[in-house]
């Protein structure tokens, strides 16, 4: 098959990745609904095809973003299903964990100028900010490596509201020990992301870190993602709210109600009952028929399996908390219980 003539007018050209050496946009040709069937807009989940490049300066040239939020998370939350949420045709489109942003995070772990990736940053929100209908809003969920940019993010979108969505510490635990070798190669692998970005600030010494244990790295790791989101809260009280997993997932019309008026998405309560009905009943990241009580029953079930572990970590967890004064409970609660 040829390859398409790259047009910016049409939306369907997502902008996917940045190439350092040439400062240029790489763009993938890609369907509303391709976009929503994949879990994650990576290379893994997206289809194989070639890509059209653009030098960075001319794609954004003319380039007028659409209303836009984020959802900054801490992994195994239910982001996705937050996100899927706002997969509207003509009022609002996600985009989960978009490439083009864990480029900029690799860029930077290279030694790239801050500067240079702060430029190149806001120029690729402003083209992923592109709405496939005129009116709609963008609600962009970048992959939880991207939260040592959040404060840039911030600052280069002065007026987007986000929300920070977490999993309390056990219901996190519980998650990497239910993974087994794999969960805790992840999340060793994400902390060390997180102590190149200069996150873990919590009284270790490096040599530290190789004497946790899994779950106590993966302890340590959502102990620093929590510190920062108590940071970017205190930070930018009017335009950012926390919300928790188990809020989500147990009040789910609240959640999603308020989630769209603080994204300055208009949706009437029937829409959202909607909404919850549909996105609610489907495995998040599959789309097969979601069980109710699955997740409850597969949690409970990894927590018999490791109690004792994370019964353990979560107690020496907390007292590290309280210690570096990290809030267990994050402030300014999207819903308040």
């Amino acid at each position: 098959m040829s390859l398409m003539a790259l047009d910016l007018s049409d939306p369907q050209w997502l902008a996917h990745r940045f190439d350092e050496t040439t400062d240029s946009i790489r763009f993938l040709h890609c369907t509303r609904a391709e976009r929503s069937a994949a879990p994650f807009l990576t290379d893994d989940n997206l289809p194989t095809r070639a890509m059209s490049e653009r030098g960075r300066a001319d794609a954004v040239a003319g380039i007028a973003p659409a209303n836009t939020a984020f959802i900054f998370h801490s992994a195994y939350c239910c982001s996705t299903l937050l996100a899927n949420v706002f997969d509207l045709p003509g009022t609002s489109t996600a985009l989960k964990e978009p490439q083009i942003l864990n480029d900029m995070v690799g860029w930077r772990h290279r030694g790239a100028d801050p500067a240079a990736v702060g430029k190149v940053l806001g120029d690729s929100i402003a083209l992923l900010a592109r709405p496939f209908e005129a009116g709609e809003s963008v609600v962009i969920k970048p992959s939880n490596v991207v939260n040592g940019l959040a404060s840039a993010i911030f600052e280069l979108c002065p007026q987007t509201p986000a929300i920070l969505l977490h999993a309390p510490l056990r219901s996190f635990l519980t998650s990497i020990a239910r993974k087994g070798m794999w969960g805790r190669l992840w999340v060793r692998e994400l902390l060390s992301r997180q102590l190149v970005d200069g996150l873990v600030t919590l009284g270790f010494e490096p040599r530290d870190h190789l004497l946790h244990t899994d779950l106590q790295a993966a302890a340590v790791s959502w102990l620093a993602q929590q510190q920062l989101f108590a940071a970017l809260l205190a930070r930018w009280p009017e335009r950012l709210r926390s919300l928790n997993s188990e809020t989500l997932i147990g009040e789910p019309q609240a959640s999603v109600g308020a989630a769209a008026v603080h994204f300055r998405i208009d949706l009437g309560d029937e829409q959202v009952a909607a909404i919850v009905a549909s996105a609610f009943s489907r495995e998040a990241k599959s789309g097969g028929t979601f069980v109710p009580g699955q997740r409850d029953a597969d949690r409970q079930a990894g927590e018999a399996l490791h109690a004792e572990e994370i019964d353990k970590v979560s107690i020496w967890a907390e007292a590290v908390a309280d210690r570096v004064n990290v809030p267990m409970n994050l402030p300014l609660p999207l819903v308040t219980p």
